[in-house]
């Protein structure tokens, strides 16, 4: 399969949260247009090793890719659309922004280049724990942001959401739901806090001055969140995604579904013919990299096919539509039960997936103990 779906990593920010652990850095004194000049590289190079077809998705992540000044947006814009001119008609274009960051100029810029989806990084709606996180936007530039984007013509906005935060408690998990659902999104994605090495929150928790919620607590707000998104009409398709009927990410559901896409940008993953790459994380050396030798890659792993059919559960188990059995069959020429056989019992036996219609999917307990799940699969493939 050739990739239908491109990543590209924009590693700047205007300020860095204490919980990321990203490839990212504060933008103030940043070689900006020698990166966006490197990435038009990088795409020239990519698309002449493995041409594009018809793309479906096009995701800009970082960082924060809308730090970038209108020109530059625009330049990356006009980039992306000359090295991968065919687009499906229906194509999902998504921007990660932050609030207060999308200005009605950047708007413009987008809508003109072709963005139709943006992701803000809400994380909360507790003015407090926004400062104790090291998000910099306040509650009201949530609000307005989303407004503005409304009013310049976007027509898909996504909310992303963390519990488990540093004193953070059931009850504002509830509100920061219900103020949500007042800006009417169409999508969300909720995720738990998970505290990295390299990051301020990591140094904290070691030092024991990171007050988190109980494990109790943490569940407690999962399933809070399930349900009050479910009973709001956004039903859940995915372990940490919900959305309105016909909102599901395009983009992320490429991941999911284990396809490949093109990944571009410093500290970018993408997956190709097989293969996986990661680019190396630093700027310049990313800039050099690209005017040197064209794709700045770091490392690369060509995927056994046990590998990749672990991979297959894995990621489509992640789904709650489950992994297809006729297509896991058709695209490995084995069927699922022979490669799998004594884990899919073990794990059907603990009541933690169920066979339904041609799929196989994690049951209510299932959901709460995925990790246990999909390490189940790991150096399991039997050919």
């Amino acid at each position: 399969m050739k990739p239908k779906a491109v990543y590209i990593h924009i590693p700047f920010c205007s300020h860095k949260c204490h919980y990321c652990d990203f490839t990212a850095y504060v933008v103030g004194g940043q070689p900006v247009d020698e990166y966006l000049e490197a990435l038009e590289r990088e795409m020239a190079y990519t698309v002449a090793e493995v041409q594009p077809e018809k793309i479906h998705s096009i995701f800009i992540g970082g960082g924060t890719p809308t730090v970038l000044e209108p020109k530059q947006l625009e330049r990356l814009l006009a980039a992306v659309r000359r090295h991968f001119p065919h687009w499906a008609d229906d194509i999902e274009f998504t921007v990660e922004a932050n609030p207060g960051t999308t200005e009605p100029d950047k708007l413009r810029v987008m809508r003109e280049g072709g963005v139709n989806r943006l992701s803000f990084g809400a994380q909360t709606f507790r003015k407090d724990l926004l400062e104790k996180i090291g998000r910099i936007h306040s509650v009201e530039d949530i609000r307005r942001s989303v407004h503005q984007a409304r009013e310049a013509g976007v027509e898909n906005i996504s909310l992303d959401l963390m519990f488990g935060l540093p004193e953070q408690q059931v009850v504002d998990v509830e509100a920061a739901i219900r103020e949500a659902l007042l800006l009417q999104p169409d999508h969300f994605s909720v995720y738990s806090l998970k505290v990295e090495e390299g990051t301020l929150f990591h140094a904290r928790m070691l030092q024991g001055k990171l007050p988190l919620p109980s494990e109790d607590d943490e569940l407690a707000m999962y399933q809070l969140t399930r349900q009050q998104l479910a009973e709001a009409g956004y039903p859940q398709y995915e372990i940490s995604n919900f959305a309105k009927p016909g909102f599901k990410s395009r983009h992320n559901s490429t991941y999911w579904r284990n396809e490949p896409y093109y990944g571009l940008g410093a500290g970018a993953h993408g997956y190709m013919q097989g293969v996986r790459h990661q680019n190396v994380r630093g700027v310049k050396e990313y800039i050099r990299l690209t005017s040197e030798q064209g794709r700045p890659v770091d490392e690369t792993h060509t995927v056994p096919l046990e590998e990749e059919m672990e991979n297959q559960m894995i990621l489509g188990l992640r789904l709650m539509e489950g992994v297809d059995v006729s297509r896991f069959a058709q695209r490995f020429e084995r069927e699922v039960g022979d490669v799998f056989g004594g884990v899919l019992e073990r794990l059907e036996t603990k009541g933690l997936i169920q066979w339904e219609k041609g799929r196989i999917r994690l049951t209510e307990q299932g959901i709460l103990f995925g990790n246990e799940v999909f390490a189940s699969f790991i150096g399991e493939a039997v050919l």
